[in-house]
């Protein structure tokens, strides 16, 4: 299943990133044989953040690409690639522009850890980096299946235009990777692939399809219904959704195909996010889903449940691992996290879990400020205060010392009355590791001084 978290997780980020340069992603799977899948990584870079440069007398903005994909398994390299976007700038163009594109890999079944950086070629300290894990299951066996599900920004019309990288199944299909609709994208577009529409096991003679999308308490907002003929093995369904009326709200795309007889059937789900701030939210009704299941952990997989607590460990309880550790299986894993969650909510009364979405964030901004040769940076110390305690109120930094290695020390002045964290670049290669702190139940070594000194 596509990987719903992250898409959730960029619609957080995307409005609160401090090191925003306007890069998203969005990806989907194509059934390509009976063992592997056909990727496609769309990107996004918004024109106006990139620094232009200018060259013979022409004005570009360039933007640097880099998708590493690992083996979870085996740790073995799969993908690790580096483009240069580059656009030349119109003087005469009207609005922001964004330079969109594709990249495409045959990948094996699996699971996968993926990272995607995007950053400004002429600013290169101007970047975003995303990692999620991919799991490839393939399409293209003998059970009844449907793709991923592609968001497009423009309506999917037959074309003839082959060179296009836009290009698939005689379609040109135009992405819109940070999956936001509102006044300036009212039409939402869409393209998937169906496959062995025969099996055998189906006694059905024609399928349902149906197309719906639902708001995130899980009440259905529009629906269009059809029936599939099974006279052909593979087809290719496009459709497209006006949500010009619908108000700002996360959402969820599913198409399904139903035997009607059974009453059985798959499906294939995508989420997306409208922002219409002029429309007004007039639905009071109480979820119409089991809790759980409209939350975001019920579209969760079990790799991306188990990622998810393990990031979540700085505010577990050593009794709420145990638990964890001993769960087998989605459903109990969903269930844990929600509760897990919900009992943390400051404001219960309000519609979200804003303390969720802040921990999410500081995930994010602690990978992009704190990595290292050795850890991604929420895993680092000051990551990890980072996450549990937010923004210092200052940081005194000391990186160039002739006596000592480089040090920081950040003071939070509404902890316990003021506590401070100091952390030393004891290596070499910029991981700075706590030596000492004044807040109650973190490291505390008041000769953390002889720990830095350089020896001569």
């Amino acid at each position: 299943m596509k990987n719903i978290y992250l898409i959730f997780f960029l619609f957080i980020t995307r409005f609160i990133s401090s090191q925003d340069i306007g890069f998203d992603f969005d990806y989907a799977q194509f059934g390509y044989d009976s063992s592997s899948n056909f990727v496609e990584f769309y990107y996004v870079f918004e024109q106006s953040k990139l620094l232009p440069v200018k060259k013979e007398e022409k004005s570009f903005v360039e933007a640097f690409l880099k998708i590493t994909i690992l083996d979870s398994a085996s740790n073995d390299t799969i993908v690790n690639n580096k483009w240069v976007v580059q656009h030349e700038l119109n003087i005469h163009s009207e609005g922001s522009q964004s330079l969109v594109g594709v990249i495409s890999f045959i990948i094996p079944e699996g699971v996968y850890k993926c990272s995607l950086e995007g950053s400004d070629f002429n600013s290169p300290l101007n970047r975003k980096t995303i990692d999620e894990f991919l799991r490839v299951k393939p399409f293209r066996k003998e059970d009844l299946s449907i793709s991923d599900i592609q968001i497009a920004s423009k309506m999917i019309q037959g074309s003839e235009n082959v060179n296009s990288i836009f290009y698939k199944n005689s379609f040109e299909i135009i992405p819109i990777p940070n999956l936001v609709f509102g006044e300036n994208q009212p039409v939402l577009f869409f393209y998937a692939e169906i496959y062995n529409l025969k099996d055998k096991s189906y006694l059905t003679e024609n399928f349902k399809l149906n197309e719906i999308i639902l708001n995130s308490r899980g009440k259905i907002v529009s629906r269009k219904d059809k029936i599939l003929s099974r006279k052909t093995d593979t087809r290719v369904e496009v459709g497209s959704f006006v949500l010009a009326k619908l108000p700002t709200d996360t959402y969820t795309l599913i198409v399904s195909i139903i035997d009607t007889i059974n009453n059985t059937g798959v499906s294939s789900t995508k989420k997306f996010f409208v922002y219409n701030p002029n429309i007004v939210d007039t639905d009071t009704s109480f979820k119409t889903l089991k809790p759980v299941l409209s939350s975001i952990f019920g579209a969760m997989s079990e790799e991306e449940l188990d990622d998810i607590f393990t990031k979540s460990k700085y505010i577990a309880s050593s009794a709420e691992i145990d638990k964890f550790n001993k769960l087998k299986g989605e459903e109990s894993k969903k269930e844990f996290l929600f509760d897990f969650w919900n009992a943390r909510d400051n404001s219960p009364s309000t519609p979200e879990n804003e303390y969720f979405y802040e921990y999410l964030k500081r995930i994010e901004l602690s990978n992009q400020r704190y990595n290292s040769m050795q850890k991604q940076g929420w895993k680092t110390d000051r990551g990890r205060i980072y996450i549990i305690y937010g923004e210092p109120s200052e940081i005194e930094r000391y990186p160039n010392q002739i006596e000592s290695r480089p040090y920081e020390i950040w003071h939070y002045n509404e902890i316990e009355g003021g506590v401070f964290f100091i952390f030393a670049d004891l290596t070499g290669f910029s991981e700075y590791t706590l030596v000492h702190s004044t807040k109650r139940g973190e490291l505390r070594d008041d000769n953390w001084e002889r720990r830095i000194i350089i020896a001569k």
